[in-house]
């Protein structure tokens, strides 16, 4: 028999197949075919022969790319991967193509021999095979939810690869791999165990195609879900300034009356469930939308303690905390005296936090706490951030006496004298009183009055200068050579420094 064939074209020749076929590269395709030719010179006993040839080979002595005749060579390019799967015998030209390749495409013609006189080429019967490039991909399954800590399967699969050509080869890449295991000739599954840094990242699985040395891979984004690992409190004093950020279990100082904005950012996936407590008090959040920000519009002293922050999450919970320590700017309140029997009364109050302690100062001796003794008697108390303290003196009033009330906390000092001043009515006393912030040495208040009258002002010494007072207009002062404010002469040796 010859591997040849005839170009004559004889209507009892017929293919029935498809005119085109089309596959993607590594892939396969399956041509069904059907031959018929005339029952001439041959017995149901001599074997039939079919092949395939491209449409280029222009002689007998071309091969074939496929065929069942044993004797008659193939093209190396497309042994093992070009079959004719059909026997001529029963009239069945069905022709097998495996790790299609893009060199493969092109026109082909059947051929097929039996017997003496049946030798026929299908020349006006060709197929045209067209090869694509590899467009599909791969298939990335999770078996079940993906849990930090949590041994999971993936599995990576090519159901669309048939099974007839080379077995591809799977490889995964993006993330810590635990273990691989070749789940079948198509398939390939994924054991890791994913931690809370692997949420966001991407593994990929790609697969290759040997036969055709061709490509196709997918990715997948992993969502793992894991219990809040940092809890961070965000501080926002101001409207528009950037946040402060707090560590796990820090304080907090803040003036009363300021703004402040607590941000609680837990990081966990999914967001784990925010809420606020300070010391026993379940605290409300400011917006419904956002259940971690807690807005204190303006702050009191009562929202001084301990705040946390609880993130709570089905793999766990976390906790972060704040203490909230609310400073009051020092007040002095007096003092106020006024005479009794042979004596003096004093008052003086004061009102800060942290909580303010008073003492009061006669001449150069210090008196605090609750004293009394046949001169004096100091009864002093506090609730909260209110510090009071009364001064009764019984005995060893004189002219000039200098007498003040003192308040101090950790933030600050101020003091206020009162000057006993002579050549006064009897039971009149005279307050010569000077407000002075000690910490920026500037004067914040002054005020005199005798018993409620204002001082008469108008000296006409040429060492004093005339000041009308700047806190009461009704009242007059002087200031001495060495810058003291005066209303009297008797108050010229009064020190111009103010404070102790």
């Amino acid at each position: 028999a010859a591997c040849g064939w005839s170009l004559a074209q004889d209507p009892r020749y017929h293919l029935d197949m498809p005119r085109s076929v089309s596959v993607q590269e590594g892939l396969c395709v399956h041509l069904r075919c059907s031959v018929s030719y005339p029952q001439e010179d041959w017995e149901d006993s001599d074997p039939a022969h079919g092949y395939w040839f491209r449409d280029r080979a222009d002689s007998p002595r071309d091969p074939a790319v496929a065929t069942n005749n044993p004797k008659c060579a193939v093209l190396s390019e497309t042994q093992g991967r070009f079959l004719l799967l059909g026997d001529p015998r029963a009239y069945n030209c069905s022709l097998d193509i495996r790790d299609a390749q893009r060199r493969d495409e092109g026109t082909y013609i059947f051929r097929v021999e039996r017997g003496p006189t049946v030798r026929y080429n299908y020349k006006w019967h060709p197929l045209s095979v067209r090869v694509t490039a590899l467009t599909d991909t791969p298939d990335i399954h999770v078996q079940g939810t993906l849990a930090s800590g949590s041994p999971t399967n993936f599995t990576c699969a090519v159901p669309w690869a048939c099974d007839r050509g080379t077995p591809p080869t799977f490889s995964w890449t993006g993330v810590a791999l635990t273990s691989l295991h070749p789940k079948s000739s198509h398939s390939s599954m994924l054991t890791l165990t994913p931690r809370p840094q692997d949420h966001g990242t991407n593994l990929t699985c790609r697969v290759t195609f040997p036969g055709a040395g061709v490509s196709t891979e997918a990715t997948i984004r992993l969502n793992v879900s894991y219990a809040p690992q940092n809890l961070t409190i965000r501080v926002y004093r101001k409207e528009g300034t950037g946040p402060e950020t707090l560590g796990k279990s820090q304080s907090l100082s803040v003036q009363e009356g300021q703004s402040l904005r607590l941000d609680c950012v837990p990081d966990s996936n999914p967001t784990a469930m925010i809420s606020w407590t300070r010391e026993s008090l379940t605290l409300s959040p400011s917006t419904s939308s956002n259940l971690g920000v807690l807005e204190l519009p303006r702050v009191e002293l009562r929202d001084h303690g301990l705040y946390v922050c609880r993130a709570q999450h089905p793999l766990g919970s976390k906790e972060a905390s704040l203490s909230l320590i609310v400073r009051s700017p020092l007040q002095l309140l007096g003092p106020s005296c006024s005479q009794k029997d042979e004596g003096l009364s004093c008052s003086c109050s004061s009102r800060a936090w942290p909580a303010p302690s008073l003492c009061w100062r006669l001449g150069e001796g210090l008196l605090e706490g609750n004293f009394s003794n046949a001169s004096f008697e100091v009864a002093s108390s506090s609730s909260g951030p209110w510090a009071n303290s009364s001064l009764s003196l019984h005995e060893g009033l004189s002219s000039g006496l200098r007498l003040s009330c003192e308040a101090q906390n950790a933030h600050g000092k101020q003091n206020v004298k009162i000057l006993l001043l002579p050549g006064l009515g009897k039971g009149e006393v005279m307050h010569l009183v000077v407000l002075k912030d000690c910490g920026h040495n500037r004067v914040l208040g002054k005020s005199g009055h005798t018993r409620g009258h204002p001082l008469e002002g108008g000296w006409r010494s040429p060492q004093l200068s005339y000041l009308q007072g700047d806190q009461d207009p009704g009242l007059a002062w002087f200031r001495g050579p060495s810058g003291e404010l005066v209303s009297q002469p008797c108050l010229l040796s009064v020190s111009s420094s103010l404070c102790e």
